[in-house]
């Protein structure tokens, strides 16, 4: 593809699409990740989460061909997925260091570079497909998404701190690309149907039971760990008035 040619500008913006649509996916685990530690570390947490996110991608990239002939590859990754979208719901009030919620930077970048390489395959995929071959295009929808993420983080992190009912919306987000990546897994064509010719009522039912799963397991986590810890609360307020005597 020429450099800078009608089809060249044409990929171009096919790849920011994808990088606006993708890498928002990207920004809310960033953001739910790192939403329980201290202020001064929240910053730092979602630029080198970004950088984890894009040194992730740009391997993935680079072995994409590789990547295409793993069987199985979309269906582990989004059960992987799943799994730390309730995480991120049901954790969050745990403040354990190795929680997928923790109140520790390298906690939190943990989560955030196995997120992002789970959710990693379906951005590199797209990418690479637009690009055609073009391995400057690949290098600048690289490039896109650093800001895109990084804006997108801060901005879901502080409406997570107004509105905290927004981590469940996030969670949706993440078990809905889970289910994408599910249904459009190679092996499962005979269940799910093609690219070309998708059994879309069985997806549509898929993407909404994982949705519905994620929130619904995490509802109930929360529930149960709340009613655990009323009597815990309730006791310590009872002991506070002997103290101050």
């Amino acid at each position: 593809m020429e450099f800078m040619s009608a089809p060249w500008w044409s990929a171009l913006l096919a790849i920011i699409l994808i990088d606006l649509v993708l890498a928002g996916d990207n920004a809310i685990v960033i953001a739910l990740a790192a939403r329980s530690l201290p202020k001064n570390l929240q910053k730092k947490a979602i630029v080198w989460g970004t950088v984890g996110a894009i040194v992730v991608r740009s391997v993935m990239t680079i072995g994409v061909v590789w990547l295409l002939k793993v069987p199985g590859l979309l269906l582990v990754g989004g059960l992987g997925l799943l799994w730390i979208a309730y995480k991120l719901v049901a954790n969050s009030d745990n403040h354990d260091e190795h929680g997928v919620a923790a109140t520790t930077f390298w906690g939190a970048m943990k989560t955030i570079i196995v997120a992002d390489a789970l959710m990693g395959v379906d951005n590199v995929l797209g990418v690479a497909g637009a690009a055609h071959g073009s391995f400057d295009l690949v290098v600048i929808g690289l490039l896109i998404s650093v800001p895109i993420v990084v804006f997108g983080s801060s901005m879901v992190l502080k409406l997570v701190d107004r509105f905290p009912a927004i981590m469940y919306i996030g969670a949706g987000v993440l078990a809905y690309t889970a289910a994408k990546m599910i249904v459009t897994e190679p092996m499962l064509a005979d269940v799910f149907g093609t690219k070309e010719n998708p059994v879309m009522a069985l997806r549509y039912a898929v993407e909404a039971g994982c949705i519905v799963l994620v929130l619904g397991l995490a509802w109930l986590a929360t529930r149960k760990k709340s009613r655990h810890e009323e009597p815990a609360q309730i006791a310590a307020a009872a002991q506070e008035p002997s103290r101050e005597h």
